[in-house]
């Protein structure tokens, strides 16, 4: 009777590896449905060139509202938010507020936040 209990197990562990192998499968047909569902993301764009003059005015701004009170005591994406507010509040508003930047996400729209603030720089200096 050992032996057929035994095998009863067997069964038994046959039948929970099969459903779990079924169960990971949905899993994995479900994440690539998911993967595969892309979403197209748009933003206003600026042209941006990076040179050793672009670079050097944005990292004065940068450096300026990073060492800001307000910034200053926040970390992460939170302080990320605040140095681009400090930096260009318009480009903020232009190019983030209908979809702020979230933690870890790579930031496809530095370029084009840089691009908007020294167009507004310029022209601020140049009316």
């Amino acid at each position: 009777m050992a032996m057929g209990e035994f095998v009863l197990l067997g069964e038994s562990l046959c039948r929970l590896r099969r459903i779990a192998v079924a169960v990971t499968l949905v899993g994995l047909l479900a994440c690539r449905g998911a993967v595969a569902q892309s979403v197209t993301y748009t933003f206003t764009q600026f042209p941006y060139k990076e040179t050793v003059s672009n670079e050097k005015v944005w990292s004065e701004y940068e450096v300026a509202c990073a060492q800001s009170p307000r910034c200053l005591e926040l970390r992460g994406v939170h302080h990320t938010r605040c140095v681009r507010q400090c930096v260009s509040p318009s480009c903020y508003l232009d190019i983030y507020t209908h979809d702020e930047l979230e933690e870890g996400e790579i930031d496809v729209r530095l370029s084009s936040f840089k691009g908007c603030f020294l167009q507004r720089m310029s022209r601020k200096r140049h009316p």
